[in-house]
């Protein structure tokens, strides 16, 4: 399997998107899908999203929509951004294999994740979410799909809110197929309800919004970095060859560990420094971030990322 992925790797060069780019709007232009589904290992497929934020250029196809095809049937990680959206995957799917999906699994509460799951409850296919993130999508989904129309326009069209079928606390674990599938939650993270899609027997992981590499992680008002930081320690422990992140191409630990944890940790250095004397929330915003300036969407969260870490640091 390292063969696998190391060729995979090298496709991505050869084929100019070893690095995703926000500045390209759709690489997949037949298809309301960005980019067309890849095989990261045998039977695990994804279809990589933008990384710039979700748009009507992208369809709102700015995550990862993952699925694994079992033997027994597909289990599919993301009901996607919009009803057009889940129906596209599905087509792609089709094209994959015969076998028909017998689950999906929200990442975690937003939009990105949710709103296509009412395309899949028609189907008659299950929904399996954290109870934090069905809880999420209770509260805020409203907002969500007003978002989702206001950019996407005609593609919005027939999407209404469904929430998940079925809810789980700690971890959800099956065998179907050739495949052991541990749905975990481990800990607090990105956002509500955040979870990982463990392949034990392969060493992959499905990480969601647990971890980034080519754009910058987003920090929320709710997200508390300091335990994003502890539960990353329970994502190191399963020991992970292979990584399909929430957003950009599949990678390893090291890439993840590198612009997720390190850059918590860095950016949390540099509020605590900045604490320590006495500075002030406007003062925050103009840390430096330069190490991470690479990465898309820097120019849109970087300032709001050291935002919101000081006022969340000033009471810790």
């Amino acid at each position: 399997m390292r063969l696998v992925f190391a060729l995979l790797a090298v496709a991505f060069v050869f084929t100019g998107v070893a690095a995703a780019s926000e500045k390209i709007p759709d690489q997949y232009p037949q298809s309301l899908l960005y980019s067309k589904p890849v095989e990261a290992i045998p039977y695990v497929w994804s279809a990589i999203g933008a990384t710039a934020p979700p748009g009507y250029a992208n369809s709102g196809h700015n995550n990862n929509l993952s699925f694994i095809v079992t033997g027994e049937g597909v289990v599919v990680i993301n009901g996607s951004a919009s009803i057009l959206l889940a129906k596209a995957l599905h087509e792609e799917i089709k094209l994959i294999t015969k076998e028909p999906v017998k689950l999906v699994v929200n990442e975690n509460g937003q939009g990105h994740a949710m709103l296509g799951n009412a395309y899949w409850a028609k189907q008659g296919v299950p929904i399996l979410a954290h109870e934090d993130a069905a809880a999420e999508f209770a509260d805020r989904g409203p907002q969500a799909l007003e978002s989702m129309k206001r950019y996407n326009k005609e593609k919005a069209e027939g999407t209404v809110l469904q929430g998940p079928s079925e809810t789980f606390t700690d971890e959800k674990v099956f065998e179907m197929g050739r495949f052991r599938i541990e749905v975990k939650n481990l800990g607090p993270a990105h956002s509500p309800g955040d979870v990982v899609v463990w392949l034990p027997k392969q060493k992959l992981v499905i990480s969601g919004d647990m971890a980034f590499h080519e754009r910058l992680p987003p920090i929320f008002d709710d997200t508390d970095t300091a335990a994003w930081l502890e539960s990353w320690e329970n994502f190191e422990a399963l020991g992970a060859n292979y990584v399909i992140p929430g957003h950009g191409h599949p990678t390893n630990m090291d890439q993840v560990r590198r612009y997720t944890k390190d850059y918590l940790v860095y950016l949390r250095g540099q509020i605590r420094e900045l604490l320590d004397k006495g500075g002030t929330l406007e003062q925050a915003y103009y840390v430096d971030q330069s190490p991470y300036a690479h990465l898309d969407t820097f120019d849109q969260l970087a300032t709001r990322n050291a935002g919101r870490v000081f006022e969340q640091m000033e009471f810790e």
